[in-house]
């Protein structure tokens, strides 16, 4: 992880405030407010400020109630039935804002969820560091050849070297660009430097920005069903892992609900569910009398073996 220095005098800043509040407050979460938790090479996930716990999920779902209700079992029962039936608004009343630092082709794939608010460094305005994201060798895959969204086999040996020599040299190289078009530090008086905003064209998708991300617990919940997932791209679900451990200390009766009825449940199809019924009665049912497809029925078969 990468972390400037004046970054860092804010934490220290932020973190020696102390204030007076009336509203509910996650002492769990106060704890890490404002650190810095890395991310693969040069990354990392701050909680910034955050809105409501558990109780305001249960304060939202019967509005009579001024804070919850008398036990905390019975809060638990009602976030897990809300959770299992997915009523979804009571977790829409819990916020949280984030900072975050992450490749530029991972924050290209994490913008898709369109459901948060988001304000990202500008290099229009200003220079950005000298920092890409280079991947590990146990994390260099070739294509897989069922998944065109995936990978397949790990690269190994000389290839893998080759490849990351690759990578590591068309940075270099394109900042070595970059720094020039600009020519901030007048190394080159005859000439005036590119305007930013368009000198950055030329630096690659691996290269760190920055951003704040608002977001509601509904919400949040989903990023994490789809990106703290097996399936899901190595460096996003990084950043996820991070992010839910933070979920836990924030709503720890949420987390569990979430883990219990969306991240570690099962989803089947009507035909997948109907094999499995034939199944259990003792029908022997293969892929070709299935009604499935052959990915349907490997999918099937994936759940029934790894859960």
């Amino acid at each position: 992880m990468t972390i400037t220095q004046e970054q860092l005098d804010d934490i220290k800043q932020a973190k020696g405030q102390e204030f007076k509040t009336k509203r509910p407050t996650v002492q769990a979460l106060e704890d890490v407010l404002y650190d810095a938790h890395p991310v693969l090479d040069h990354g990392f996930v701050r909680v910034v400020d955050y809105l409501g716990d558990d109780s305001a999920i249960v304060q939202a779902a019967r509005v009579s109630y001024g804070r919850g209700t008398k036990q905390k079992t019975q809060d638990a029962g009602l976030i897990n039935y809300l959770m299992r039936h997915r009523h979804s608004t009571p977790f829409e009343m819990c916020e949280i804002k984030l900072h975050i630092k992450l490749p530029i082709f991972i924050a290209r794939q994490w913008i898709r969820h369109r459901t948060a608010n988001v304000n990202e460094y500008s290099a229009r305005y200003s220079i950005l560091d000298n920092e890409f994201y280079i991947p590990k060798h146990e994390h260099l895959a070739a294509q897989s050849d069922v998944n065109n969204q995936g990978r397949g086999n790990l690269i190994t040996g000389d290839d893998a070297d080759k490849v990351l020599d690759l990578l590591k040299r068309d940075a270099a190289q394109c900042y070595d660009t970059y720094e020039h078009l600009l020519n901030e530090e007048n190394t080159d008086p005859a000439r005036q430097g590119l305007a930013r905003e368009l000198a950055r064209m030329n630096l690659p998708v691996n290269f760190y920005t920055q951003w704040y991300w608002k977001i509601d617990l509904h919400n949040l919940l989903h990023f994490l069903s789809l990106r703290a997932d097996s399936h899901a791209q190595y460096e996003i679900a990084a950043y996820a892992e991070v992010m839910l451990e933070m979920v836990k200390k924030w709503v720890p009766i949420t987390y569990q609900a979430f883990l219990d009825y969306k991240k570690n449940s099962v989803h089947l199809s009507a035909k997948a569910f109907n094999v499995l019924k034939r199944r259990l009665n003792g029908e022997k049912v293969e892929q070709e009398n299935s009604g499935l497809s052959k990915r349907e029925w490997s999918e099937m078969i994936d759940i029934m073996e790894t859960k």
